[in-house]
C-alpha cells in the first residue's frame, strides 16, 4: 500500500477539534497533557472550549493545529499497515506535524519550537503594518511578472503560498500589497482577496521571527525521517543529513511555501490516495484541484476516521 499524509497548517483550527479523539483514545489525552505540561498553561482548553479569539492567536494557534494533527495521526497510523509506503508533507506550519509523525522531531520539541514560532512571527511586524492577499484565477508566472513589475519605493509584495494553480497568496507590508491589488487585476486576477490574518507570513517581513527562532532550532536532536518528508523550501525530500534540518525550517518562516510541487512530489510516487491528517479540509480541496488523478480525503475527526478505516481494512474504496 502507498499512501501519502498531508497536514494543514494556521487557519485550519476550529474551537472543540479533537475531542472525539481525546474522549476514545489514551494516547491523545497523553499527548494533549504532554502539550499542556510543555507550554506551562491549558492549552487543551483552549482548544476544546476556547474562545476562538484566544486559539485564534498564532502563539497558541500553532501548538494547537499540531497537537491536534498529530494525535489524528497517531489514531490513524495504528490501523496502516506496517509495510505501507509513504510520504509526508505539510503546509507551512503543517511541515512540523509532518516531521513529527515521521520520527524525524520529538512531539514535545515540537510544540515547544512551534509555540515560540507563532509568537515570533506575531511580534515582527505590529498589528496593521504588514497584509496577506489571495490572488485567484491569475497563473503563477504572471504573478511573478506583476510583482516584478511593481515600483515599491521600499515597501514589501512577495510571493507567499503557491497553494493552487489558481489559489496563490502574496504578503509583505499593508502598503506594498495594496499597490499590488489593481495591477494583479489589470493582469487578469478573477479576484483579489485580502487575508484575515495578524501578519505578513512567508515575506522577508519574518526574517528577524526567523532569526529568533533560529538558536532554538539548532538546539533540537533532529533524526532521519522513517518515511520521505517534502519540504515547503525546496518541494523536494528533506536529505539525509539532519544537521541541515534546522536550516530549512529557518528559511521557511521568511520563503514561499511550494505547496503545488510539493503536492505533485507526492502524487508521483503514485499513491492510492492523499489523506489530510488534521482540523479542516483547506488541503483535501487543494490537493483535489492539483492531483486530478489522485484520490484525495482526510481524517480529522471520528466520522471521517471511521471511513478511512472501512477502507484500511477492505470493506470500501478510497473515501472521498
Amino acid at each position: 500500500m502507498k499512501l501519502a499524509i498531508a497536514f494543514p497548517g494556521q487557519a485550519s483550527q476550529q474551537v472543540g477539534m479533537g475531542h472525539d479523539f481525546f474522549a476514545e483514545y489514551p494516547v491523545v489525552q497523553d499527548l494533549f497533557h504532554q502539550a499542556d505540561e510543555v507550554l506551562g498553561y491549558p492549552l487543551s482548553r483552549i482548544i476544546f472550549e476556547g474562545p476562538e479569539e484566544e486559539l485564534t492567536l498564532t502563539a497558541n494557534a500553532q501548538p494547537a493545529i499540531l497537537t491536534v494533527s498529530y494525535a489524528a495521526w497517531k489514531v490513524l497510523e495504528a490501523f496502516i499497515p506496517e509495510r505501507a509506503a509513504l510520504t509526508m508533507a505539510g503546509h507551512s506550519l503543517g511541515e512540523y506535524s509532518a516531521l513529527v509523525a515521521s520520527g524525524a522531531m520529538d512531539f514535545t520539541d515540537a510544540v515547544r519550537i512551534v509555540h515560540h514560532r507563532g509568537k515570533y512571527m506575531q511580534e515582527a511586524v505590529p498589528v496593521g503594518q504588514g497584509k496577506m492577499a489571495a490572488v485567484i484565477g491569475l497563473p503563477l508566472e504572471k504573478i511573478e511578472e506583476v510583482l516584478a513589475s511593481l515600483d515599491l519605493g521600499g515597501e514589501v509584495a512577495q510571493l507567499a503560498n503557491i497553494n493552487s494553480p489558481d489559489q496563490i497568496a502574496i504578503s509583505g507590508s499593508a502598503a506594498g500589497i495594496d499597490m499590488a491589488a489593481k495591477p494583479m487585476q489589470d493582469a487578469g486576477a478573477k479576484r483579489f482577496l485580502e487575508l484575515k490574518v495578524s501578519a505578513p507570513f512567508h515575506s522577508s517581513l519574518m526574517v528577524p521571527a526567523a532569526d529568533m527562532l533560529r538558536p532554538e532550532l539548532d538546539k533540537v536532536k533532529f533524526s532521519v525521517p522513517r518515511w520521505p518528508v517534502i519540504a515547503n523550501l525546496t518541494a523536494s525530500e528533506y536529505p539525509a543529513g539532519v544537521a541541515e534540518y534546522p536550516g530549512l525550517l529557518y528559511r521557511q518562516i521568511f520563503s514561499p511555501v511550494r505547496w503545488v510541487e510539493s503536492a505533485q512530489n507526492m502524487a508521483a510516487r503514485q499513491p492510492e490516495g492523499i489523506i489530510e491528517v488534521g482540523p479542516g479540509k483547506v488541503l483535501k480541496m487543494l490537493n483535489a484541484r492539483i492531483c486530478r488523478e489522485i484520490p484525495c480525503s482526510g481524517v480529522g475527526d471520528m466520522n471521517s476516521f471511521k471511513a478511512m478505516l472501512a477502507y484500511l481494512s477492505g470493506e470500501t474504496g478510497f473515501p472521498s
